[in-house]
């Protein structure tokens, strides 16, 4: 039996000085950037909060106040226009069928129609009443007067600058322009005689007259500016009593019972804002803005028209 053979370890020749140098490691570069964290806004302190809170409570109030300062005299005057179409309509076929009032009425009920070239004026529809809900469809007849036409002294009342404005100019009348009044007893014919104010009344005793009053400025009114005319030939008979004067229905006179539906549609312009206001953060936001809008509109225009209400009914 043989030997094993050893195999002599393998010896590595060191490198010399004039053997290369070992490849240097590939140069891999700036280690990568780590994300940026989005800035994180730090929490508003209490008082800085209710600050901001106060902030956008101020200008929502604010913008409410501008907005109803705007609705008076532009946009009440669409709702006068509907009013008066329809008015216009009704007492047409009352003409027709010869059952327009010749007397006392319900409140707002049309009456007769007032034509006054001077003023470019035509077939505007008046109303029995001059509270101030009343005044809001058109030209109002004063309750405890007779009618236009009737023998006696009729005054009809008219707002300034809201709902129409229907007389915002009869200041600008002279002595003998014509009035004309169309009632369910025929077409009557009066001429302008004499002007008036609050500290001034109208001093003429004629038996048959027709008395128009308004406010006497564009902003809150004060006191009343006031034309007489005189009726041009024969009286119409008066066709029953007259109602009782009441309170609101004075001239300058507030209706105060509109506070109370004013709180209501309050309340339910702030629920429309807070389901608005969660419709945004749950839903859609431009989905949301377009269902919400006619409702706050329906429910922001209810809230001004209660409180025109509570404004001088000849505003």
């Amino acid at each position: 039996m043989s030997a094993p053979t050893s195999v002599p370890p393998t010896v590595r020749p060191e490198p010399g000085p004039d053997a290369p140098a070992a490849a240097a490691p590939r140069d891999a570069g700036p280690p990568p950037a780590a994300p940026k964290r989005a800035a994180v806004r730090p929490p508003l302190g209490t008082a800085r909060r209710r600050l901001v809170q106060a902030g956008w409570a101020t200008t929502s109030l604010a913008v409410l106040v501008i907005g109803f300062g705007a609705f008076l005299p532009t946009l009440s005057g669409l709702q006068e226009q509907h009013a008066q179409a329809a008015a216009y309509k009704t007492l047409r076929e009352q003409f027709g069928t010869a059952v327009a009032p010749t007397g006392p009425t319900v409140d707002g009920a049309p009456v007769a129609m007032i034509d006054i070239p001077a003023l470019g004026l035509y077939e505007t529809v008046v109303v029995e009443g001059t509270t101030g809900r009343d005044l809001m469809r058109g030209p109002g007849h004063r309750r405890d007067t007779v009618l236009p036409g009737q023998q006696g002294v009729s005054v009809l009342f008219g707002r300034r600058v809201s709902f129409g404005a229907p007389f915002a100019r009869i200041a600008e009348l002279h002595e003998g322009d014509r009035i004309d009044v169309t009632t369910g007893q025929g077409k009557s014919s009066y001429v302008v005689n004499e002007h008036g104010e609050g500290g001034n009344p109208l001093t003429d005793q004629a038996e048959n007259r027709l008395v128009l009053v308004t406010g006497d400025s564009d902003w809150i009114s004060s006191s009343t500016v006031m034309v007489g005319a005189r009726l041009l030939g024969e009286p119409y008979a008066d066709a029953g009593t007259r109602g009782a004067l009441r309170p609101t229905d004075k001239a300058l006179a507030a209706d105060r019972s509109a506070l109370s539906a004013l709180q209501l549609w309050t309340l339910g312009l702030l629920g429309c804002v807070t389901l608005t206001t969660l419709a945004v953060r749950l839903w859609h936001r431009w989905a949301a803005y377009l269902c919400s809008a006619p409702v706050l509109g329906a429910v922001l225009w209810s809230c001004y028209e209660n409180a025109a209400a509570l404004l001088p009914n000849l505003y």
